[in-house]
């Protein structure tokens, strides 16, 4: 594959972009382990969010809280630089980035999907609660079929904040597109000049977020949460 590259565009351009599209492997396994292990832990904070105990309650509220408020970069920081100084132990930068990402994945999560539970009216609860079914069952039954439909775009529209947040993992020392790029464009190499490098980094991130932009956009007319603006107005009788 690299011979290809470099067949088809010369050296050193060759050799650059099969190096950056190597390198954006990185980025999109990052980016899913992150969505899917900050959905497993946004999941369980969402049920703790709207359990009827005020204990788990006031930890969920205190997590989203916390962890809304940190900066990405200053939990990179932390994860990969200041504990493992503090305790004076090795942390892999993939550990780091993984560990970072999912908390900061499930803070945000957590809340579009609370959002979505509580947006369920009131009625769909008394109505369960009338049947005689207790608070698992409904929510698995009743709540959670409705909810679904109504955070499904905004959690598909999330994945574009994942992958852009992957971007600042360079500064741990985790290779991926942001780190190869930055370690091109400062090399005195012709060819791989920043006006050059970080265009079709740019790029390359626009390939990877836009189908994922149109796809929630889709989701979101399709799904009916929110209104065709060229749908035709309704006319009185």
């Amino acid at each position: 594959m690299k011979e290809a590259f470099i067949t088809i565009l010369g050296k050193p351009e060759g050799i650059i972009l099969f190096q950056l599209v190597e390198a954006t492997q990185f980025t999109i396994y990052l980016s899913l382990i992150a969505f899917l292990g900050g959905g497993i832990v946004g999941g369980i904070i969402t049920l703790m969010r709207i359990m009827p105990s005020k204990a788990a309650k006031r930890f969920a509220v205190s997590y989203i809280w916390l962890f809304q408020s940190t900066p990405l970069l200053m939990m990179l920081f932390l994860t990969g630089l200041g504990v493992p100084r503090l305790l004076d132990i090795d942390v892999n930068p993939w550990t780091a980035a993984v560990v970072s990402l999912i908390i900061y994945s499930s803070a945000y999560l957590s809340d579009v999907w609370r959002g979505a539970v509580e947006s369920i009216p009131e009625g769909q609860w008394e109505g369960a609660e009338a049947l005689g079914l207790r608070f698992v069952p409904t929510l698995r039954l009743v709540i959670i079929p409705q909810a679904v439909r109504i955070a499904l775009a905004p959690t598909v529209g999330f994945m574009v904040q994942i992958i852009k947040g992957t971007s600042l993992a360079y500064i741990i020392g985790f290779h991926d597109l942001m780190a190869i790029g930055k370690r091109w464009a400062n090399a005195p190499v012709d060819g791989s000049e920043p006006f050059i490098i970080f265009p079709i980094m740019a790029l390359i991130y626009f390939v990877l977020c836009y189908p994922l932009t149109l796809w929630s956009r889709h989701l979101e007319k399709r799904l009916g949460t929110v209104k065709d603006e060229k749908a035709p107005l309704p006319v009185a009788a």
